[in-house]
């Protein structure tokens, strides 16, 4: 069975910076995508960022809000994907859910999910 394990969120004040990863089990195989969502209390989930890798390249996504903020990662071969979050703010207060997919499309194609790992950022 696969599992997404998620790691390295906490409590950080405005302005500082988390680095969350998230390592998978129960698979070899590199998956075509891997990335991150969010949910805020009240709010629905949003896609922050994600990476893609196919035999034509490498693409990135940012939800617009994180750009110059954030970079997403992958270590291809372990299957690991991370989350370098810098200048936070507290709008990025959320519960950070690793997922990945085995091809493009819609939310849908977001087959495997982590259980989450609380960002709270404070003022």
């Amino acid at each position: 069975q696969v599992r997404l394990v998620e790691s390295g969120g906490g409590l950080v004040q405005v302005g500082g910076s988390l680095r969350l990863s998230c390592a998978t089990s129960g698979r070899t195989l590199s998956f075509y995508r891997m990335g991150w969502f969010r949910q805020a209390p009240g709010k629905e989930r949003e896609r922050v960022a994600d990476m893609t890798v196919s035999w034509s390249g490498t693409s990135s996504y940012y939800v617009d809000s994180v750009k110059g903020r954030f970079t997403v990662s992958r270590d291809n071969n372990e299957n690991t994907v991370y989350l370098q979050m810098n200048s936070l703010k507290p709008e990025d207060t959320a519960i950070y859910y690793c997922s990945a997919a085995d091809s493009g499309g819609g939310q849908s194609s977001w087959k495997y999910w982590g259980q989450g790992t609380q960002v709270t950022v404070s003022s």
